[in-house]
């Protein structure tokens, strides 16, 4: 009875590792790169094969990202281990991006904070509010969730704001939040809530920059639509 080559029995141009070495970790695919990170395979399957059917179960590399370890666990072939090495390269990515962006960022416009929220917002399977506080020279202080869930006016109340903003001394702030659905067009409960932060901004003497909705790949600047 036949069965898949193991990693070690593959051409050397088809072992992920050394393609790396190679040609650079630009140059190789989102499954290569995975079977990296997973370091072995199964009896019946090399770490690339397992790799390629993990892609095709989740169907985009991005939903890795947002899976649990228990979801992850319960696709063949991913043990305790794997998917925690998985996590762990996953989460490390993450931050390192993260990092990069928050030790120079200075917002000077709306999509140099949708930059910094993106890549994690566009994932989230609920709705989550977020604030990110700046001090007199527009550079990010403090960054805090606010609420997880469908927003409404009991879930973000103005007075949760901005006791978080006067805790850590902000000039300003911008709020964001997610649609999970992917489309970032503002609906009239984001104006009226915007609305609202706004006045409450102006009685504090903290301003609120921008609220941006973040989609798939893709935001709306409440300001810049002239809805604030």
């Amino acid at each position: 009875m036949g069965h898949s080559p193991l990693l070690r029995d593959l051409p050397h141009e088809e072992r992920p590792r050394e393609r790396m070495m190679q040609y650079g970790a630009e140059s190789i695919s989102h499954a290569e790169l995975l079977a990296i990170l997973l370091r072995t395979g199964t009896r019946n399957e090399s770490a690339i094969t397992l790799a390629q059917r993990i892609l095709n179960q989740v169907g985009q590399l991005r939903h890795l990202h947002d899976m649990s370890i228990t979801e992850l666990t319960a696709i063949r072939g991913i043990g305790d281990a794997k998917a925690l090495q998985l996590k762990a390269g996953l989460e490390l990515g993450r931050r390192m991006s993260r990092s990069c962006l928050e030790d120079a960022l200075q917002i000077r416009q709306p999509q140099d904070a949708a930059d910094l929220l993106m890549e994690s917002m566009r994932y989230y399977d609920k709705e989550h509010f977020i604030c990110l506080f700046l001090n007199t020279k527009n550079r990010i202080i403090a960054q805090e969730t606010i609420s997880i869930g469908i927003l409404d006016a009991s879930l973000v109340h103005p007075r949760e704001v901005f006791k978080a903003a006067l805790k850590c001394g902000a000039a300003s702030i911008i709020c964001a939040h997610n649609h999970p659905s992917g489309d970032p067009t503002p609906s009239p409960e984001d104006v009226a809530l915007t609305r609202r932060l706004l006045e409450a901004g102006e009685i504090v003497g903290i301003e609120l920059l921008d609220h941006l909705v973040i989609g798939d790949n893709q935001y709306v600047s409440l300001k810049e639509r002239g809805l604030m």
